[in-house]
């Protein structure tokens, strides 16, 4: 009987081949994203410049448009976020709170790409855009399940920013000492009754 093990083996060469430029393509993607994310928060939208970002990214600029098209689908594409928020119609509603600090930080902690966003939504027009994007796609629907009217909805998921946003600032943007050595644990006991209220309490 013909050995077929030959076969089998000559073809992993094929595909590893196949696979590199894909590899490249991301490699040099995401590098390009890095450097836009780092170039936005540092100059703001207006003053960096698609030559910065391509020099801070080590490739030709003629790259980063072969990629992302234009300045404003680079942006885009650097400040895309998915806060991943959970669905806290299903959490105890006294868990609310909690529940949301804690992802947040969770979601601060680990996701540079919020860090650069919240400087850029401070410092210019097109960041604040983005900012208020997420805020109203995001952030709102996820105060309507829990909050006692809907109608209250938005005021009360923007009470909700300014402790969390407002934690983020200090702690991982301006990096206020005090702010920084306090534990995940120490943060959320602070915030998640303020949280809580805000969602969840009779309005005053």
């Amino acid at each position: 009987m013909p050995d077929s093990t030959p076969l089998s083996t000559s073809a992993t060469p094929s595909t590893d081949r196949a696979s590199a430029p894909a590899r490249r393509s991301d490699t040099t993607r995401a590098a390009i994203l890095h450097a836009a994310r780092e170039r936005f928060a540092a100059d703001g939208y207006e003053r960096a410049t698609i030559r910065a970002i391509a020099k801070d990214a080590r490739i030709d600029p003629s790259m980063v448009m072969r990629y992302f098209g234009s300045k404003e689908g680079l942006f885009a594409s650097a400040v895309a976020v998915d806060l991943q928020l959970p669905d806290l119609s299903a959490v105890p509603r006294d868990e609310v709170g909690r529940t949301a600090v804690t992802h947040f930080l969770a979601m601060w902690e680990e996701n540079e790409v919020l860090t650069a966003l919240l400087r850029v939504g401070a410092a210019n027009q097109a960041g604040a855009e983005r900012m208020q994007g997420i805020f109203r796609d995001q952030l709102m629907p996820v105060a309507r399940q829990v909050c006692p009217d809907p109608e209250q909805a938005p005021a009360r998921a923007a009470l909700s920013a300014t402790q969390l946003l407002g934690m983020a600032l200090t702690r991982y943007v301006l990096r206020f000492p005090p702010a920084v050595a306090l534990t995940r644990e120490e943060i959320v006991a602070w915030l998640a009754p303020t949280v809580q209220r805000y969602l969840t309490a009779p309005h005053p």
